[in-house]
């Protein structure tokens, strides 16, 4: 292609999951493509994100997996955590993963620029270190999120506090940490650090944590934070933070007249589309009120070459809507393959402890959208807790649409939730009734199978009018 006059077909602006996917497309299906990535390639999932994050999750567990091996029966010592060891292994494995990402690229033909890209206009790309300029038939946006922190006018001493990005650069484990939110990254980070023996404090200005998902889901994980030991203060928020002396350098005074001292302090209070000095405005791309790059279905800004897709667009922030909306893209402009990936019944997981996996609407959601809903729910320990000294519970529910009995929403607190979610929401994406769920064989003696053998409704003290 590239017989219009311009430098590239395609430029990518961003080299995360998805717009390495969505290059990799365009150019396998004969465009000239260029790719530009300021930091590293492989974006927030692969470098600070679901994979370094994961592998801490694994870490923090083992913990407690080895006192769980001597309840049943293996004679086991545990002389502690090497962190920095740790450390070093997981960004080798970002390193290889980062690798493989750009090895994709070279091997489908794209050109990759390891530096910053803005946009000119609508069709001119400018690349900010070296200065080249490219004039570009289409643009695709896909810069993703980056954490938010107030400013220090709003929060004096926000300097003093790291992101999610920088908790993978941590070079000893901290001994007391402060977490500021409520959200999924917050949680995981709560268990994680209290997983790995820190004296964990968790400060969220709402009631419960994880506003937007399940109430029973929200509920579960709250008491679960308590359960691993993270103090969880909530209905407060820092107030300012002090550099002092001492073991533990930082005090944070919270707005409840609270004060506590950290060595660590962690702003985990939400994340916004990565536009700034993009160059939009000059472009003629619109903005939402956030900051997000609007667009339609079909990934398409308001300017008619130059699409979107991932967190930038704040559809759906999950890795793998950001690949296949990358792909569907790829494969509709570039490919003769036109379609659009579909946002609903996307399954999700948060790798708290135990997990939470979720497909579909909330109970909330499903009473305002139908008349009636049936729900269906269930608490129990699981059976290999039973010989631990552990409180930890299972959580799962349905959401059903009565008149037809359609699932429309499943939610699972358990371990490996995530696992079983991702199989759940085959069925749930074609329609499945709970007739058929009932008619589903369990497997037992498993978790899973008391997704299947649900059969009492459950019914509130006090029916939704």
């Amino acid at each position: 292609m590239a017989d219009l006059g311009y430098d590239y077909d395609l430029f990518v602006i961003g080299a995360g999951s998805g717009g390495v996917r969505a290059a990799r497309i365009a150019a396998q299906s004969g465009a000239k493509v260029a790719i530009a990535e300021e930091y590293r390639i492989g974006g927030t999932c692969v470098i600070r994100g679901c994979v370094p994050k994961k592998f801490m999750v694994y870490a923090s567990d083992y913990g407690r997996k080895v006192e769980e091996a001597r309840n049943y029966g293996w004679d086991v010592e545990m002389k502690g955590f090497d962190f920095p060891k740790f450390m070093s292994n997981l960004h080798a494995e970002v390193d290889r993963l980062s690798g493989i990402y750009l090895r994709n690229l070279a091997n489908a033909g794209v050109d990759v620029f390891e530096e910053r890209a803005e946009m000119k206009d609508a069709n001119t790309v400018v690349l900010k270190e070296s200065g080249k300029t490219f004039t570009v038939d289409k643009i695709l946006i896909a810069t993703g999120g980056a954490p938010w922190r107030p400013s220090p006018e709003d929060l004096p001493g926000v300097e003093h506090t790291i992101t999610s990005n920088e908790i993978f650069h941590l070079e000893k484990l901290p001994r007391h940490i402060v977490i500021a939110g409520g959200g999924y990254i917050a949680c995981e980070f709560a268990h994680v650090f209290a997983g790995l023996g820190v004296e964990t404090c968790l400060v969220y200005r709402g009631d419960t944590v994880l506003n937007g998902f399940d109430w029973d889901v929200r509920t579960a994980v709250h008491e679960g934070l308590k359960e691993a030991g993270v103090r969880v203060i909530t209905q407060t928020v820092f107030d300012r933070i002090e550099k002092i002396d001492g073991e533990c350098p930082y005090e944070v005074h919270l707005t409840n007249d609270t004060r506590l001292k950290a060595d660590v302090v962690m702003m985990a209070v939400g994340r916004r589309a990565a536009t700034d000095g993009l160059g939009c405005e000059a472009a003629g791309v619109k903005l939402d009120e956030k900051g997000s790059v609007i667009v339609d279905d079909a990934s398409r800004t308001s300017v008619p070459n130059i699409f979107a897709v991932g967190d930038v667009t704040d559809r759906i922030q999950l890795t793998p809507v950001a690949i296949r909306e990358g792909h569907a893209f790829a494969d509709t402009v570039f490919g003769d393959k036109d379609w659009s990936f579909e946002h609903d019944s996307v399954a999700s997981g948060v790798f708290t402890q135990p997990e939470v996996g979720t497909v579909g609407m909330t109970e909330a959601e499903a009473r305002k959208a139908f008349k009636h809903v049936d729900i269906y729910k269930t608490q129990f320990r699981p059976m290999k807790v039973a010989m631990l000294e552990r409180k930890e519970r299972v959580l799962m529910k349905l959401v059903v649409k009565a008149d037809d009995q359609r699932v429309v929403g499943v939610h699972i607190v358990s371990p490996e939730a995530a696992e079983m979610i991702q199989m759940i929401a085959i069925a749930v994406k074609m329609g499945v009734t709970k007739q058929q769920f009932d008619a589903t064989c369990a497997v037992h003696p498993t978790i899973a199978e008391e997704i299947v053998t649900m059969r009492q409704k459950w019914v509130p003290e006090t029916e939704p009018a």
